[in-house]
């Protein structure tokens, strides 16, 4: 009975995210994710346009705080936030919009699948193939700076597209809405 009313009370929560307070959940968590994309290039300027050496290039926040580039726990946290972001909002998002979130979704899948693997190495100090340092699937073949840099983009350039054409939906699109993300029509 208990477990029933929290289950309604969930749902009901995330059925006003994606309903009433869909347009302002997207923007605080495309901010987010626009922080996060910009430390990944912050961090490859300092390394290719500032000469930094990789130990020194840690971003914005590394700098202060270099713990927070070499702590596998915060990039697994960030990773498993914009899973939980990408799951949480896509009841919002109809027809093209819906596809692109999907695509989005599915490559942080991935993306997330990877951070749990680096995570899981640094807990169990069991490092992929006896490498000194955590190492990702992918990132046996792209460097880690690289990788990241590129799986970032590789989720936000749909993430994007799907905020865009969700602001812009066609009329069957826009009638299938429960939210008023969507522009006015002129």
């Amino acid at each position: 009975m208990v477990t029933e009313a929290v289950s309604a009370d969930r749902s009901g929560r995330l059925s006003t995210l994606n309903t009433r307070h869909h347009q302002a959940a997207l923007a605080v968590y495309l901010v987010i994710v626009l922080a996060h994309w910009a430390e990944h290039v912050v961090q490859a300027i300092q390394i290719y346009v500032l000469g930094w050496p990789l130990p020194e290039a840690r971003g914005v926040l590394g700098v202060p705080f270099p713990w927070l580039v070499t702590s596998e726990w915060m990039h697994y946290g960030y990773a498993l936030l914009m899973l939980v972001g990408l799951i949480m909002l896509r009841q919002g998002f109809t027809g093209r919009s819906r596809v692109w979130w999907n695509i989005s979704l599915g490559i942080q899948v991935w993306h997330h699948l990877e951070h749990l693997l680096l995570l899981l190495q640094a807990l169990t100090g069991n490092n992929l193939l006896g490498r000194p340092v955590p190492t990702s699937l992918i990132q046996l073949l792209v460097p880690r700076v690289e990788l990241h840099l590129f799986y970032n983009a590789l989720v936000f350039a749909p993430m994007v597209v799907a905020m865009v054409l969700h602001r812009r939906p066609r009329p069957e699109e826009r009638s299938a809405m429960r939210c008023s993300c969507a522009a006015a029509t002129a």
